[in-house]
C-alpha cells in the first residue's frame, strides 16, 4: 500500500506542476487511505471523458477530492466478496446494508465463501447472508464526519458538530458496545448515507481504569493466564493475571478486548 501511495503521489506532483496548481500534491493525498478515494474518483472521471479539463478540479484540493466531488459523484465501487470487511457499507438487492460481522468459510468443492451479518441502514433490521469470495459486491462509500460527545440521556447519545456547534441526537444502539467507552469531549465519527446518520464509532483504542480484579501473586503460574476484570465503565473483559485493581489498561473498542497495560510515566 505505501509503495503504491508513493507512486501515485509522485504522479500527482507531476500533474499538479503541469497544470500549475497552487495546491501541492501532499495536500491532495495526506495518507495512503486516500488512495482508494483518488482511484475511484479518477476512474469515474475517465469514464466521463473528463481526465483533461477536469484534472485540476479533481485534485485542486483535498476537500474536493474526499469532500464535494467524491461524495457527490463517486458513490459505489465493485469489490469481490473476499474484500468485504466489517464496517463496510454495501448495496444488496436494492437495499443499503452495513456489514457488522464477517466470517470466511471453506465448503469443500463448493469453494470459499464469506458469511456476513448485515444491518439495513434504513430499517435497522439485521440479517445474515453468504457470498462467494469471487462474487461481485457493490460497495457504497459513505460520508464520515467527526463530532464531539456531550452527554448520554436514556437510550440516546447527544453529540456536537465542533465547527457549527449544532447538536445531533443518535440512538445508543448506533455505537454498539462502543457506547460504553464514551467520555466527555471524546471525538465520535458519525457515518451518514444521503445525509442520514446510520452508524457511529468511538476511537479504536481507549484507556480505562480497572475497578475490580482478583489479586495477583507472583509465581502463581508458570504460563500466562487470563482472568475476568471489571473496568470503571462496568465492562467486563479478559486480561492477563498480573492486572490488578487500579491499573490503567488500553482497550480495543471494536473487539471489546484488552490490548496492553498503560506504561507508567
Amino acid at each position: 500500500m505505501m509503495q503504491r501511495y508513493r507512486l501515485l503521489a509522485r504522479a500527482l506532483r507531476r500533474g499538479a506542476q503541469g497544470y500549475e496548481l497552487s495546491q501541492p500534491a501532499s495536500e491532495v493525498l495526506r495518507s495512503p487511505s486516500d488512495l482508494h478515494s483518488w482511484r475511484a474518483l479518477w476512474g469515474s472521471a475517465v469514464s466521463r471523458g473528463e481526465t483533461r479539463g477536469g484534472f485540476p478540479e479533481l485534485i485542486g484540493s483535498r476537500e474536493a477530492l474526499v469532500g464535494g466531488i467524491w461524495r457527490q459523484q463517486v458513490r459505489h465501487a465493485k469489490v469481490n466478496g473476499s474484500e468485504v470487511k466489517q464496517g463496510n457499507v454495501i448495496e444488496r438487492k436494492g437495499r443499503i446494508y452495513q456489514v457488522l460481522k464477517t466470517q470466511h468459510t471453506q465448503q469443500g468443492r463448493g469453494g470459499a465463501t464469506i458469511q456476513v451479518e448485515l444491518r439495513d441502514v434504513q430499517s435497522g433490521l439485521k440479517l445474515t447472508e453468504r457470498f462467494r469470495t469471487s462474487e461481485s459486491i457493490e460497495r457504497v462509500f459513505v460520508d464520515e464526519k467527526p463530532y464531539t460527545f456531550l452527554y448520554m440521556e436514556d437510550s440516546s447519545v447527544v453529540l456536537m458538530e465542533p465547527k457549527s456547534f449544532e447538536q445531533l441526537e443518535l440512538s445508543k444502539d448506533m455505537l454498539g458496545h462502543g457506547a460504553a467507552y464514551l467520555s466527555d469531549g471524546m471525538e465520535v465519527m458519525v457515518q451518514q448515507y444521503n445525509g442520514q446518520p446510520f452508524s457511529a464509532t468511538v476511537p479504536p483504542k481507549v484507556t480505562c481504569t480497572v475497578s475490580e480484579a482478583e489479586p495477583y501473586f507472583k509465581g502463581q503460574s508458570a504460563t500466562p493466564t487470563y482472568k475476568r476484570v471489571v473496568l470503571e465503565n462496568g465492562q467486563t473483559i479478559l486480561a492477563p493475571s498480573f492486572i490488578t485493581a487500579g491499573d490503567r489498561v488500553v482497550i480495543d473498542t471494536a473487539e471489546n478486548a484488552y490490548v496492553t497495560r498503560e506504561k507508567k510515566q
